[in-house]
């Protein structure tokens, strides 16, 4: 081995040294790190070897300012109208190489496209992020922590944040809320407290460490703000129920049943049928009540019958269900009625 392969051999274990001292992740070696490299010079006057001289150099790495952040999945979050706590989910990834701290803001948007090929329609209320404190990607309300920033997230590292809120009523299938989260880095070194905001350096490199802002433009921010942001969206899945409700005369006290009249004493049979629209959700729990007029007297031998059904428009005396009578109010219940599908609540009454 010559004395130059010698030298050689000593600086790459020197540069293993200073690798293992600072270690290199994916966004880089660690911001603030020095490296230092020495060059050895050996010389010979008249053939005799001279004593060397060496010379070093210190580098400091300068920071550089990076983030994702990505909604999880690749479809919309499907909400029912009512639906308290419901939640879309992020992640954020730190891709600097530094420890820092990052702002999250939820922003609803207005108008405009979504986040799947939809249009925002309306608002969700009650707009809070949580981060997910026990890291199993669910959001878990006794568990998860509520936040306004990611605290401390290190050099490679990805938290995952969900957006909760509340989805008002009477909204019909297909309406669509987008949301928009954003991180914005900030100062970190310091937990359990908000960093102070990034300042790029916009001088010529210094000795000390510099801030490079390096990050690509989100869904609603600019390229290299120190920021990212993506959307998700909650679109409505609904029942669109519509209710009929019909009477046909059974029988009356002079005719019987043969050409029954509208006259005091005949019983009058009353449908009411409930429908749910061709890929609607299944509606469940339906309650019907029907208030009695004074003039009409219920017809207790013939009962209340649920989840009938109707043929060629004409409600069938099938419910194999049963309902209630009480304070003048005929009263059923349909466990569920699903998309494309009727279901009746059928009773009698005489009229006085």
């Amino acid at each position: 081995m010559t004395h130059r392969s010698k030298l050689l051999g000593a600086a790459g274990v020197f540069a293993l040294a200073v690798l293992g001292a600072n270690p290199a992740y994916a966004a880089g070696t660690t911001a603030g790190s020095t490296i230092t490299n020495t060059v050895s010079v050996a010389f010979q006057v008249g053939g005799i070897a001279q004593t060397g001289t060496t010379a070093s150099d210190t580098l400091t790495v300068d920071r550089k300012v990076n983030l994702t952040v990505a909604e999880v999945g690749t479809t919309t979050t499907t909400v029912s109208p009512g639906q308290s706590s419901a939640v879309t989910t992020f992640t954020v990834t730190n891709t600097s190489n530094a420890v820092l701290d990052f702002a999250l803001t939820a922003v609803q948007q207005v108008g405009g496209a979504g986040a799947h090929s939809n249009t925002d329609t309306f608002d969700v209320t009650n707009v809070k992020i949580y981060r997910d404190a026990n890291a199993n990607g669910t959001y878990d309300s006794a568990t998860d922590t509520l936040v306004t920033y990611l605290d401390e997230l290190g050099a490679d590292a990805t938290a995952t944040v969900f957006v909760v809120a509340d989805v008002p009523l009477a909204l019909a299938t297909s309406s669509v809320a987008a949301v928009t989260l954003t991180a914005t880095g900030r100062e970190g070194g310091v937990a359990s407290t908000q960093g102070a905001a990034l300042v790029q350096t916009t001088t010529a490199n210094t000795a000390g460490m510099d801030t490079v802002f390096a990050d690509a433009a989100g869904a609603t921010d600019a390229a290299r703000d120190a920021a990212f942001s993506a959307k998700d969206d909650y679109t409505i899945f609904a029942a669109a129920l519509s209710a009929t409700k019909t009477s046909r005369i059974v029988s009356d006290p002079v005719n019987g049943t043969t050409l029954p009249k509208m006259i005091p004493g005949a019983t009058i049979e009353y449908c009411i049928a409930v429908s749910n629209a061709a890929g609607s959700a299944t509606a469940t729990t339906v309650a019907v009540n029907d208030p009695l007029p004074a003039n009409l007297t219920y017809d207790t031998g013939f009962g209340v019958k649920t989840n009938g059904t109707v043929l060629a428009g004409v409600c069938q005396a099938d419910g194999a269900g049963s309902g209630t009578f009480a304070s003048n109010t005929a009263s059923g219940t349909l466990a569920s009625v699903a998309a494309g599908e009727t279901k009746t609540v059928l009773f009698r009454a005489t009229i006085n």
